[in-house]
């Protein structure tokens, strides 16, 4: 399931709303890709026939957390059944970054480690219920001392759709708000929105990224709501 317990700080408390920042480096996460996302794709479905055999059930100690968050929303979650060392998928845990939900029903739950100067392991999943279209962010740019804001697509530069377990997702490299400097893969079912993304930072490479993106995927466990 989770990997050992966290010993870096950890930032929490996502609680204001999503803002996406207009950064001129925003391109080098697209620039990674290159062959990476679609060619290592080969190599990525090598290493995971090799990976444990994810759990049928979401973990119990994990469950509680997903299940009040189907039952807040009323619609289905996924929970994980794996999570990129040294992060667990428990809400209340010790990596866990905090769950906001917005008036529409869409949420994120978020999990970070960090540890100083500058190394994170960061997970996010969101959900859009009865949403098929990408949501927009606000972005802010200065220029000439005023500042001007703009909607854009919240997720950018998507990838060719990959075949990744049961689901199709198509994969985001250039993302605003908390998803920046993410990869992020999307998929749609029963006419809403899914995501799941992780940072591109030190421990963790761009390829290291789209393992774990792979098999958190695999790992997935449908729960719907219960009241």
């Amino acid at each position: 399931m989770g990997g050992s317990p966290a010993t870096g700080l950890r930032f929490s408390g996502y609680k204001g709303r999503m803002i996406g920042w207009r950064v001129i480096a925003l391109a080098a996460l697209a620039l990674a890709v290159p062959a990476g996302l679609t060619a290592c794709a080969d190599d990525e479905s090598t290493k995971a026939a090799k990976a444990p055999a994810a759990p049928r059930a979401c973990p119990a100690s994990w469950k509680p957390g997903w299940q009040q968050l189907a039952n807040r929303v009323n619609a289905a979650v996924y929970c994980p059944t794996w999570m990129p060392s040294p992060l667990d998928g428990d809400m209340k845990g010790p990596t866990k970054n905090g769950v906001s939900v917005k008036p529409d029903r869409s949420w994120l739950a978020s999990f970070l480690w960090h540890e100083p100067p500058a190394q994170d392991v960061h997970v996010n999943f969101r959900a859009y219920p009865g949403r098929t279209v990408i949501p927009r962010c606000e972005d802010t740019q200065v220029v000439a001392g005023k500042v001007r804001k703009r909607d854009i697509p919240c997720f950018s530069d998507p990838q060719p759709p990959r075949r990744v377990g049961r689901f199709t997702v198509t994969p985001y490299t250039v993302n605003q708000g908390v998803d920046q400097w993410h990869v992020l893969y999307l998929w749609r079912e029963h006419g809403s929105i899914y995501t799941i993304s992780q940072h591109v930072a030190k421990p963790t490479t761009y390829r290291q990224v789209v393992v774990n993106l792979d098999r958190l995927m695999r790992g997935l466990r449908r729960l719907g709501p219960t009241a």
